[in-house]
């Protein structure tokens, strides 16, 4: 077993964490364009360098309360399936995002935070009141939590909330 890095960041007074190697980058200072009639979650398109990214809002999926306005949040790009293949192919991640670059809006971004792999525990069904069936695991950090998100369980979460209403957006 390895030690796994995380990308912490936070949503409300939560800890999150996703494995290092699921994301892309980081972005600070953004704008995106919201979709009308989007499915639920999706606040809009980014236009990232030429590519266009679909933007969730993870509040949702997690079942946390709206957050702050878009001028005060970060987004983390993640990496597509086929860019994470060489890592689930050696088995040194287990998790993966999904077919399409994504961005994922959150609150704060924090550090990058090592955990050995013996010190992840199951998730809880609930955990501070999110919903633990979207985690992997919690880690017991000094002062706090660190909530790991399983994104697939995110990405398949939010994908059958809205079957058949995502394809209306345009890529």
């Amino acid at each position: 077993m390895r030690d796994q890095q995380y990308i912490s960041f936070s949503l409300d007074d939560h800890l999150f964490g996703i494995d290092i190697l699921l994301v892309r980058e980081i972005i600070r200072n953004f704008e995106f364009t919201p979709v009308e009639h989007a499915p639920e979650g999706v606040q809009g398109l980014l236009n990232l360098r030429g590519q266009i990214i679909t933007v969730l809002d993870l509040r949702g999926v997690l079942g946390l309360p709206p957050g702050r306005p878009e001028d005060e949040q970060h987004c983390i790009i993640l990496k597509t399936s086929d860019e994470t293949a060489r890592f689930l192919d050696g088995e040194i991640v287990t998790d993966v995002a999904g077919d399409e670059t994504v961005g994922v809006l959150v609150d704060d971004i924090a550090d990058v935070i090592l955990v050995g792999q013996g010190d992840i525990e199951a998730p809880p069904a609930n955990a501070n009141g999110v919903d633990g069936d979207k985690l992997s695991g919690v880690a017991k950090l000094e002062n706090q939590l660190l909530l790991v998100l399983s994104m697939r369980k995110v990405m398949e979460n939010w994908a059958s909330r809205n079957r058949g209403k995502y394809a209306g957006i345009s890529r």
